[in-house]
């Protein structure tokens, strides 16, 4: 995941940077600082957040280069 990728995530879910990093339990610097490519961030923190947004129906496509997001389509 990239951050164009993290940011098109949250807008599919109408989610804030906040309601992010709680659902995936890390700092709220942590997502802004990725989001706006200040640092990298941790393996582990990485984890968290894809992991957060996966639960909720977030898929990644096209393996990140160039990357998209979309919803899980129900009952697929």
């Amino acid at each position: 995941m990239n951050a164009a990728q993290c940011r098109a995530a949250r807008a599919l879910l109408n989610w804030t940077q906040p309601q992010l990093a709680e659902a995936a339990g890390v700092g709220l610097s942590t997502v802004v600082d990725f989001e706006k490519e200040r640092r990298a961030v941790s393996a582990e923190a990485m984890g968290k957040l894809m992991a957060a947004l996966q639960g909720v129906g977030v898929e990644f496509t096209n393996g990140g280069k160039p990357g998209g997001v979309r919803l899980a389509r129900e009952g697929a």
